[in-house]
């Protein structure tokens, strides 16, 4: 685990603050800036967020999600992770379908969402050219992973959303050996760490071609959420 970069007292409020006022990354921010004011011509009239984007949800949460880094157009848009995209139109369909979301839509920021017992978060903060963040970014960014994760102090699973969301979270618990990533896949809990449940993410390259469909999402938060209930009763 990295070494966290925090003050004495941390909070939600103040890692927020630190997450969109970060410039540590000068690709990145080249990025989202040039996104934000190109736009896509479908939002051309809407205020793009333009900045790094922290978590979300509720901070008693048992259930993290990890994913990758913010869409260029989706929460580098409204601001809220997974928010504006169709990943996150398929995230949150499957919270509201296991009671985890009081909506299925994610469309802005102020659109009334609520999560329950659930937090969703990005390893990288920033939307990344190509929806590809490079290694020495991620690592840029961990110190971020680590105080998020010493404030969710419920958290007793991780819904790590693709690969890299999953070798973010084995490199923030330090699991070692790292079993391979694979769908469905489980790393228990242990006295170091919550149960860690891997899923193909959430993308249209994966969604599009029935890579994953919206079944196999379903039972990977079901699992989950067995888990969580599983270790909250032992």
């Amino acid at each position: 685990m990295s070494e966290n970069n925090t003050t004495s007292i941390d909070s939600f409020e103040q890692l927020e603050a630190d997450i969109t006022s970060c410039r540590s990354c000068s690709r990145l921010v080249e990025w989202r800036e040039h996104v934000a004011e190109e736009k896509r011509a479908a939002y051309r009239d809407e205020d793009y967020w333009g900045k790094p984007v922290s978590g979300f949800g509720d901070p008693s949460a048992r259930i993290v999600f990890l994913g990758l880094a913010p869409a260029a157009h989706g929460a580098n848009r409204t601001g809220r992770v997974f928010t504006g995209d169709r990943s996150g139109d398929w995230l949150f369909r499957a919270l509201y379908r296991a009671g985890l979301a009081n909506q299925p839509e994610s469309l802005s920021i102020d659109d009334g969402l609520e999560l329950r017992d659930a937090w969703v978060l990005a390893a990288v903060r920033c939307a990344p050219p190509a929806n590809k963040p490079t290694t020495q970014e991620r690592d840029t960014c961990e110190p971020f992973l680590d105080r998020e994760f010493a404030l969710l102090t419920n958290c007793a699973v991780v819904v790590c959303l693709g690969a890299f969301g999953y070798q973010a979270a084995c490199r923030h618990f330090n699991i070692t050996p790292r079993p391979a990533f694979g769908h469905g896949v489980v790393v228990p809990a242990s006295d170091r760490h919550p149960a860690l449940v891997c899923s193909f993410h959430p993308s249209q390259q994966n969604t599009f071609t029935g890579r994953l469909t919206e079944q196999m999402f379903d039972d990977v938060v079901e699992k989950a959420s067995k888990i969580a209930d599983s270790l909250s009763s032992s």
